[in-house]
């Protein structure tokens, strides 16, 4: 291939399927429509029934959207999704490992309560389910996984060490199923947001001196929006990114770079 072969249609996902878990929510439902409008049909393990929104927009994207009704950190849930999305979409292609919660207390409060649930959630599942993707993704030749960090994967975790501890364990996760994949040609990345607008930081936002504490970090002066994640997850998906494994890219408007 030389450079006379490139074109816009390397950031193409038509005729791609992905799965996404925590997709119908925050983060998740802007990484969700990004790959629909590129053109995948999208697969999305929720605990609500009917996708809601993150449906709607899938759909007036013009491509499939399915989904199923589980825990994805039960046992055998991994790989009851992986078969449910072949029966529905036909096959898979890229895998978002989107889902997780942040439980938050003082260091002598932290325990297991908030520990187990989001090592489970955000680490956990995040293994298994690369795991049953990958062999179906080894079996056919190529694939695309793309694990969400965090700038905690570069950071401390003020109030809540298990989320630093799952999201410099994602990071880790990254590099090794990168290592190991990279020869069945399947690209394994992570994004690691900075701080954006979402429900789950409404309350920082609403403090005036944390708020500006984080904008006046940003060398971007501002939150990040939803949507200024989109462009990289299209990337990720795509052809132009196989040249691309085992890296932890920060989307983050400069933040660690002061």
């Amino acid at each position: 291939m030389n450079i006379n072969d490139f074109s816009l249609d390397f950031f193409s996902l038509r005729g791609k399927r992905a799965i996404v878990t925590g997709g119908n929510s925050g983060l998740g439902r802007a990484f969700a429509t990004a790959l629909a409008r590129a053109g995948a049909d999208v697969f999305i393990p929720t605990l609500a029934e009917d996708g809601g929104e993150t449906a709607a927009l899938v759909r007036q994207s013009g491509v499939r959207y399915a989904e199923v009704l589980l825990d994805i950190t039960a046992p055998g849930a991994a790989d009851a999704i992986v078969e449910r999305c072949v029966s529905e979409l036909g096959g898979i292609d890229i895998l978002v490992n989107s889902a997780g919660i942040c439980h938050i207390a003082d260091f002598e409060a932290f325990g297991r309560p908030q520990w187990d649930p989001m090592i489970a959630v955000n680490l956990t599942a995040a293994f298994e389910l690369s795991q049953a993707v990958g062999r179906h993704m080894i079996d056919r030749g190529s694939g695309k996984i793309i694990n969400i960090a965090s700038l905690f994967a570069f950071l401390g975790g003020l109030g809540s060490p298990a989320y630093a501890a799952t999201k410099h364990g994602i990071a880790g996760l990254t590099r090794a199923h990168a290592d190991e994949l990279g020869r069945h040609n399947i690209q394994v990345n992570a994004i690691a947001p900075g701080y954006f607008r979402t429900a789950i930081t409404a309350e920082t936002r609403s403090d005036p001196v944390l708020d500006a504490r984080i904008v006046d970090h940003t060398p971007a002066g501002r939150w990040g929006d939803p949507v200024d994640l989109m462009g990289m997850t299209v990337f990720l998906a795509s052809s132009a990114s196989d040249f691309v494994t085992g890296q932890v890219l920060a989307v983050d408007g400069g933040y660690l770079v002061r």
